[in-house]
């Protein structure tokens, strides 16, 4: 692929070009990336006959690109995100380099084999970043490298730490201060069309990002996606919206076989005439013979006499060669670039490829998901110098090859972090809330409460939030704490007394502050709530947002989740609760997306003793092989706080404790009762008041708090043997057999949410909920038009027992 020799001639060339055995090496990558894809789809038996799929033109793109970075650039603190359908390569990489058993190049998308997409949580070979989602691997670099520097300024600083790790060899956390202010490289190799995800350029276009100098993307630019040839030209756009961002960019655009032909006369000519073709004409290019070449490439313009002339010169393969001479798979180039890049800023690398290059089907329109033939992987073989009876034969012993892919593999091995323990948490800070309160400055009240039980843990909370600090109650957290930054900035405010909130910058700070954009919100939580794997190192991350942005933040904090990052996402103000914000301001399905969220807890606490207990619950799940990540709903609605009746028995306390850390909790137990209310968050005032309505009718109602309707279904399923992993105590204690009657569930979201308790005893239901788009109004009328007020809950009740 480089152009130093025609594919399969590697060997031969390996004395006289410097690139000769670092040829070879991408000529097998692109054999046994390709192989990869065939077997599962021509080889492997599938009897269902469904596609298995894979993107064999996708990898050969990317062969190039991903030989010079792993055999020349790369070192053991660097890490890279691969674009997804270049998985393949990157199996092969691992597989050339050691990491990966040659039991498992059949298995792409098997039950227990290589994954579809690079997986950090599911592959068996190295992955440093889990890609799949459209433009979140290439985020997620940035979000990489923010929290490096995060764990870095508090390993070095000492200040975040708790005591005995202030001492902490860097080097044993795996995190150091080398390379001009941050430990190694984050590349990311992302194909062009990933950047019309809007989500990247929100990324790209944080104010943090500017001074992440560690940051290398190589962009994949072969002008094609998944159904077309892109029509426009868009490096020009591209060049400019990096730049206006403050990137270095680089470009590598033609190979050295093309530049030779510009520096002949009629050069000048032939570069202008390609600079100007459209893309879908260049690709055109790509599929003609030589004759065909000789007839379009001069064009009709004033330069196409020139290059005419210059186009007879060269015999026929030579021509067909240097059209496809694209720096992309120059490995000079390519070496070139890299070296090139300037560490005090991001740089992004706009490397010009063919897709399928060296393949059949390189350049054609409609090649993203096309399969090779077995005829074609045939052709391919000899092309190569490989062969189709023995798919995944290394390189002889001795071989030049197979001595680079040693070296390489010692240069790049990594010794494994060593684990810290999480922090201890306490279960229960000790103090009681009084009068009326919210559980959103619940929040902010534990954060503060927290360093005096447990200064250790404190230390490693960290709080992110979209510009929305202050109006979530974490003002008092982040004057305590202080504002993360890379470097410490002037506050001008610190002297101005009607100045509330303190914006002091310094990278000892524990709250990160970004800009109006969730995606990046979430997408910064995944990578903090990662580095107890990355680097041994666990973080405490809490995201703020409001609770009705959740749902346009879901799908990259489901992915960071699915990726291994652990962390506490709060949503809040939540729900038509926020009455006078009108409908654009109410979430409505967020509290059956905590149900079903995998690897997440959501709770939605009714009190502010709710919220301390649920929140040290879930900080006490992050930053452990077994632990996941949580989702807590909070209300800005004010309750008042005697109605939680906490025990004031050391031991009946923790019994409340455990059961609102478990789901739920009986409220409200009476004699003879006919039905049972089963509430949640802030609609627990309703249900009492209702409770007390009914009885003055003569019709005595149970009440249930709610705090985890998660964690009942998981109890549910454990009790009907779909979820042995849970426990079920939690539904004798809340919905005893012994009393099961009808029942009326309620909360501020939709109504399924809570529907499946009416399964525990079979029992009949009404469920009310919210199910509408909201109006503007006073709680009282909102409450009202959504059918959850006090009145509608007696009706449901009455409509069950009379």
């Amino acid at each position: 692929m480089t152009t130093a020799a025609p594919l399969g001639d590697r060997a031969e060339s390996s004395g006289s070009d410097p690139y000769g055995v670092l040829g070879e090496v991408e000529d097998r990558l692109l054999w046994l990336s390709s192989s990869i894809v065939h077997h599962a789809n021509r080889v492997r038996p599938n009897p269902s006959g469904l596609k298995v799929g894979g993107h064999q033109a996708s990898c050969a793109s990317m062969v190039s690109i991903m030989t010079s970075l792993w055999f020349r650039h790369l070192r053991p603190q660097d890490q890279v995100s691969v674009k997804p359908h270049a998985s393949p390569v990157l199996h092969a990489i691992n597989y050339l380099l050691g990491e990966l058993p040659e039991a498992y190049l059949p298995t792409l998308r098997e039950l227990g084999g290589l994954q579809s997409y690079p997986s950090r949580s599911k592959d068996p070979d190295p992955v440093d970043y889990s890609t799949g989602s459209v433009g979140i691997g290439a985020t997620a670099t940035i979000w990489g490298a923010l929290a490096r520097r995060y764990v870095r300024d508090g390993a070095d600083a000492g200040t975040r730490t708790g005591p005995g790790d202030a001492a902490r060899p860097e080097a044993e956390s795996g995190v150091t201060a080398a390379d001009g202010g941050f430990a190694g490289r984050q590349y990311a190799l992302v194909g062009d069309a990933e950047l019309d995800e809007g989500a990247v350029w929100e990324a790209v276009l944080d104010p943090a990002v500017a001074g992440l100098g560690e940051l290398v993307w190589i962009v994949d630019l072969n002008r094609q996606s998944l159904d077309r040839v892109v029509p426009l030209a868009t490096a020009d756009r591209l060049r400019g919206m990096f730049a206006a961002a403050g990137w270095q960019v680089l470009e590598v655009k033609y190979g050295r076989a093309l530049e030779e032909l510009f520096a002949r006369p009629g050069g000048d000519a032939l570069r202008a005439r390609l600079d100007a073709m459209t893309n879908a004409e260049y690709q055109r290019l790509l599929r003609c013979s030589a004759l065909e070449l000789r007839s379009r490439l001069p064009g009709t313009g004033p330069g196409a006499a020139g290059i005419a002339e210059l186009l007879a010169e060269l015999a026929d393969e030579e021509l067909v060669t240097a059209v496809r001479n694209l720096g992309g798979h120059d490995l000079a180039m390519l070496d070139a670039a890299l070296s090139a890049v300037d560490d005090t800023r991001p740089t992004v690398i706009l490397a010009y490829t063919v897709k399928g290059y060296g393949l059949p089907v390189q350049g054609h329109p409609q090649n993203h998901s096309s399969l090779l033939t077995q005829e074609q992987m045939d052709q391919l073989a000899e092309q190569l110098g490989c062969d189709t009876a023995r798919p995944w034969a290394d390189f002889a012993l001795g071989s030049a090859a197979a001595g680079l892919c040693a070296e390489t593999a010692e240069r790049l091995r990594r010794d494994a972090p060593v684990l810290q323990p999480p922090p201890a948490l306490p279960t229960d800070i000790g103090r009681t809330p009084t009068g009326s309160g919210t559980t959103q400055a619940a929040l902010g009240r534990a954060l503060l409460d927290l360093p005096r039980q447990a200064p250790e843990a404190v230390a490693r909370v960290v709080t992110v939030s979209p510009d929305v600090s202050s109006s979530t109650n974490l003002g008092g957290w982040v004057n305590k704490v202080g504002v993360w930054s890379v470097a410490e900035r002037t506050d001008w405010f610190a002297d101005d007394p009607e100045t509330i909130l303190h914006w002091r910058e310094k990278p000892t700070g524990q709250h990160i502050e970004l800009g109006i954009a969730e995606t990046n919100l979430v997408g910064l939580l995944g990578e903090l709530g990662a580095t107890w794997s990355r680097w041994g190192r666990p973080l405490l991350p809490i995201g703020v947002l409001y609770d009705p942005f959740v749902q346009r933040a879901l799908e990259p904090w489901s992915f960071g989740i699915y990726a291994g990052g652990q962390s506490i996402l709060v949503g809040t103000p939540s729900g038509v609760t926020l009455a006078p914000e009108g409908g654009a301001h109410q979430s409505i399905t967020t509290p059956s997306v905590g149900l079903e969220q995998p690897g997440c807890t959501t709770w939605e606490p009714a009190f502010a003793i709710d919220v301390e207990w649920a929140l040290l619950a879930a900080l006490a799940q992050l930053g452990r092989s077994d632990g996941e990540s949580a989702y807590l709903r909070l209300s800005t609605r004010s309750v008042d706080q005697s109605l939680a009746a906490v025990p004031t028995d050391p031991a009946a306390r923790e019994r409340r404790r455990r059961q609102v850390v478990a789901g739920a909790y009986p409220m409200r137990r009476v004699a003879g009762a006919e039905v049972t209310i089963a509430a949640m968050g802030a609609m627990v005032t309703e249900a009492l008041t209702a409770a007390d309505r009914l009885a003055a009718q003569g019709v005595a109602a149970d009440v249930v708090c709610v705090t985890s309707p998660d964690l009942l279904f998981r109890a549910q399923g454990s009790r009907t043997g779909q979820d042995p992993e849970s426990a079920d105590w939690i539904l004798d204690q809340a919905f005893p057999r012994a009393r099961a009657t009808p029942l009326v569930t309620v909360l501020d979201g939709h109504p399924h949410t809570l529907a499946f308790l009416a399964t525990i005893h079979q029992v009949p239901v009404r469920t009310l909920g919210v199910t509408r788009f909201g109006q503007s109004g006073s709680l009282e009328d909102v409450y009202r038009y959504h059918g959850i007020d006090t009145d509608s809950i007696i009706r449901a009740a009455l409509d069950l027992t009379r």
